[in-house]
């Protein structure tokens, strides 16, 4: 495989005291003209974003759990828009090599002052997503987490097969989408904190038809769509990876039971043995249709069988 190029040498970047806002345009900014745009400041507020509360570890660990299991043992992976590498380090294991891109070098630049010192670096490259400077079929697995996809708006499927398009046969895909605004269980939020504390020490197999037979209540959400927003649900998902030759292997909602909960959250994980069996039941409920349906937060994995087509959809 070939070198995959660097960025420059790192920088401090500050974000000055008392910067002007930027002037107004006529239009509006493109999804690459705001994420190339971002700063030192909006790097710690990534990373911050999965830390230091219960609801954020929950969201965190979910997401590392999903790609585990997908994960590629060796030869090369990617992280496209990997941000300041908060899960690039689960982006293949073993003697994998891994790529990280992204559009913006601030987040580049943040990825490798965070990066593990106990982990082999990973090769760095900024770029747009759309048109990544590797050659097809080059990678064991392929990750695109964060909704880089639905925040591409118009462009949101060609950057998704893109990403595709880099998947080597018998090679691994992960996508995030945000089909809907959320959900969160009805059965659980009525329970009082310690009741559901209590309840996850029962066996699973009793909670979650419990959850299921109750529902789920959708959270009010604004109109994205008129920001660019690119929702997409599983259907449409599933849709254009079997057109690309992809067949899924899984997808689950990120934390529909209790991901809406944040104060809930906190008295479960301050039960060891209760926040091990809810992060299960969460992944239980995930796999579930209802719960994927309007769910915050899609994962999906799907796989290039060994001989399947290359090419994007015309």
């Amino acid at each position: 495989m070939r070198r995959f190029p660097r960025p420059p040498a790192p920088r401090r970047l500050r974000r000055p005291a008392g910067a002007e806002q930027p002037a107004e345009t006529e239009r509006p900014l493109t999804a690459i003209e705001r994420f190339r745009g971002v700063d030192e400041y909006r790097v710690g507020r990534e990373w911050r974003r999965y830390e230091g509360t219960a609801q954020r570890e929950l969201f965190r660990v979910l997401r590392e759990r999903f790609l585990r299991r997908h994960s590629a043992a060796s030869g090369w992976t990617l992280d496209v828009g990997a941000g300041p590498g908060r899960f690039t380090p689960f982006v293949g294991e073993g003697d994998a090599r891994r790529v990280a891109v992204d559009v913006a070098l601030p987040m580049l630049l943040g990825l490798r002052e965070r990066w593990a010192a106990t982990l082999d670096r990973p090769e760095l490259a900024r770029s747009d997503a759309r048109a990544l400077p590797f050659r097809a079929r080059a990678f064991a697995e392929v990750v695109v987490l964060g909704n880089a996809v639905g925040f591409a708006g118009e462009d949101a499927m060609p950057l998704l097969e893109a990403a595709a398009e880099a998947v080597a046969p018998g090679g691994r895909l992960v996508v995030e989408t945000a089909p809907g605004p959320g959900t969160l269980s009805r059965y659980l939020r009525r329970l009082p904190g310690g009741a559901v504390v209590r309840l996850l020490h029962a066996p699973l197999a009793a909670v979650a038809p419990r959850v299921t037979r109750e529902g789920y209540e959708v959270f009010e959400s604004e109109d994205r769509t008129r920001h660019g927003f690119r929702p997409i649900g599983e259907p449409e998902l599933k849709e254009r990876l079997s057109g690309l030759g992809f067949e899924v292997l899984e997808a689950i909602a990120v934390a529909p039971g209790l991901g809406g909960f944040p104060e809930r959250l906190e008295d479960v994980r301050g039960d060891p043995r209760s926040w091990e069996r809810l992060l299960t039941l969460e992944e239980q409920l995930g796999a579930m249709p209802k719960a994927r349906q309007e769910a915050a937060a899609l994962l999906l994995a799907a796989a290039r069988p060994n001989g399947a087509p290359s090419g994007r959809i015309k």
